[in-house]
């Protein structure tokens, strides 16, 4: 395996331990524990959890991988602040659609070689890429893990 191939792997190897962070965290939680907020007056489990499946949903066709699965959840989790909304989707929604819409990710990353890392991703023009072709699907892969490290932190911190 090439550097190329190392790297990609590493980048895979570090989203699936925190998808499976992710998993054990929210998929433990009662449906009242997901209304917890994380401190007073800000954001609750379910949102988090809401968000996080609706940006690995945007994903999807970032890297290729086809059409979003769920864009509906934007209007709640992505557009919305929390509470703003009448209704919600409730914890077994986002359960079923976070199992599911990472599911579909797996399955894409599978199928996807060290140099289909390295082309650009679907919200880039290709003159754009060619300025700057850092701005690639590996570099989807870093930044969502980076965002989901970051929301989990702010879950554990609220479940203590």
């Amino acid at each position: 395996m090439g550097s190329e191939g190392s790297y990609t792997a590493l980048g895979l190897k570090v989203w699936k331990a925190q998808v499976d962070r992710a998993d054990k965290l929210f998929g433990t939680l009662s449906s009242e524990q997901v209304l917890q907020e994380i401190a007073p007056g800000r954001n609750r489990l379910l949102y988090l959890w809401g968000h996080l499946t609706a940006i690995h949903d945007a994903m999807l066709p970032l890297l290729g991988m086809g059409k979003r699965l769920y864009p509906e959840l934007d209007v709640a989790f992505v557009i919305n602040p929390d509470k703003s909304q009448t209704v919600t989707p409730s914890h077994e929604e986002i359960r079923r659609a976070w199992i599911t819409v990472n599911g579909e990710l797996s399955k894409g990353f599978e199928n996807m070689s060290p140099s289909d890392w390295l082309q650009r991703h679907s919200a880039v023009s290709e003159e754009e890429f060619g300025t700057d072709p850092s701005r690639n699907r590996f570099s989807i892969l870093l930044s969502r893990t980076n965002h989901l490290s970051y929301h989990l932190g702010q879950a554990v911190l609220g479940l203590k």
